[in-house]
């Protein structure tokens, strides 16, 4: 292999969000970013334009949306247009700016729990009302619960549907049948889908990943879908990610709210990123999703040998694992703090992802298998340490 996944990287002591704001005898591995060295096209890409020495204000090049452009089409095998592509900050950012484009205060915006927290915060800040269709929990994997989604999209008052795909935390990567059967209720029902596909490129063999704006034409002009290379990439901290969509008349509308909340001019180094990430950096990514998926498989195998009370849910994308702890009989808030008491590991609970995810917790496997592995270990250390005391 080209690039040493195996490297361990000390990020201590460099302002980590995920490792400074967590005890020194603790192992982090639970929020969402890689321990891996970035890729080195895109580290020279910054280090050159470091080297410039003059860091202003900074406008979209051609070649950044080249970049996306080419991205969609040689990775997932759909043609988008310039035009529409609008630069943002981040998913969130975007995410809040098209709730605020299109909801009013008091309208409603349906999501599927158990799912990413901040979606939350970006309906509750513009004074919007969550409705969850809660995702099926099928004891292996999840399904979604049309039925209930019929019922919830038939609310007048629910103005749009947040979709996760891949979702996260469950992993799942729906499939173009399930797309199009929620996006034809939503269509039916004038309900607008944003989709935050954030994690589309961390999808695993015997998967594949649909763009729902790629099913049809009229998804493609009644749809809107969130993408960043920050995930891919590792590059969050970089605080740039594109709306891509298609539909004139709501770019309109979700510029003029990205304008209103200044959240429209991603940062001078995160855009050269995205151009070398996406122009140069591919085989990166190959390279890493043979190694995620063997840390997957590592992990699964250890905890169906030596934890039989967990249940880790199948990763088909994201390198997020799921985990059922439904066994120990514990809420899953209180679990993580004695995990992280008793086997100096931080991972996080999941209720943070809604109440149906009461009986699990979310490990991050994005790391080198030496710390996987010690991970793992210390999770062992601590549920034995709680069956006894329990």
């Amino acid at each position: 292999m080209k690039y040493n996944f195996d490297k361990i990287i000390d990020r201590r002591n460099t302002n980590s969000y995920k490792w400074d704001t967590t005890p020194k005898d603790v192992l982090p591995m639970w929020v969402a970013d890689m321990d891996f060295k970035v890729a080195t096209p895109i580290v020279d890409s910054i280090l050159l334009r470091t080297l410039h020495g003059v860091f202003g204000y900074s406008s979209i090049p051609e070649k950044y949306y080249d970049a996306e452009i080419n991205w969609w089409k040689n990775r997932h095998c759909f043609k988008i247009e310039k035009e529409w592509i609008e630069p943002t900050v981040g998913v969130i950012p975007s995410l809040s700016a098209i709730v605020q484009a299109f909801c009013e205060a008091g309208d409603k915006v349906l999501i599927q729990t158990p799912v990413y927290n901040y979606f939350n915060s970006s309906i509750k800040n513009n004074g919007c009302e969550i409705v969850s269709n809660e995702l099926v929990y099928e004891g292996e994997s999840y399904s979604i619960n049309f039925s209930d989604f019929e019922e919830k999209v038939k609310d007048e008052k629910v103005k749009l549907f947040i979709l996760c795909n891949p979702h996260n935390p469950v992993g799942r990567v729906w499939s173009k049948e399930e797309l199009k059967k929620m996006g034809d209720l939503c269509i039916k029902n004038n309900v607008i889908i944003v989709s935050d596909d954030i994690h589309r490129d961390i999808v695993y063999s015997d998967f594949v990943y649909t763009p729902i704006i790629s099913i049809s034409k009229e998804f493609l002009e009644n749809f809107i879908v969130c993408t960043a290379p920050s995930k891919t990439f590792n590059l969050a901290g970089l605080k740039t990610s594109n709306i891509i969509v298609a539909n004139q008349e709501f770019k309109k509308k979700i510029n003029r709210s990205l304008n209103i909340n200044e959240a429209i001019e991603p940062n001078v180094f995160g855009i050269e990123a995205l151009i070398s990430a996406y122009t140069f950096a591919d085989d990166w990514l190959d390279e890493l999703l043979v190694y995620l998926e063997k840390n997957r498989d590592f992990f699964i195998e250890y905890i169906k040998k030596n934890i039989p009370e967990l249940n880790v849910i199948k990763l088909e994308a994201t390198y997020l694992l799921w985990i059922d702890c439904s066994k120990l009989n514990i809420k899953s808030e209180v679990l993580a703090q004695k995990i992280k008491k008793l086997g100096k590991l931080r991972i996080a609970s999941g209720i943070t992802y809604g109440k149906n995810g009461e009986n699990f917790i979310r490990i991050n496997i994005a790391c080198p298998m030496k710390t996987l592995q010690e991970g793992v270990k210390r999770l062992h250390s601590a549920i034995d340490l709680i069956k006894a005391n329990h």
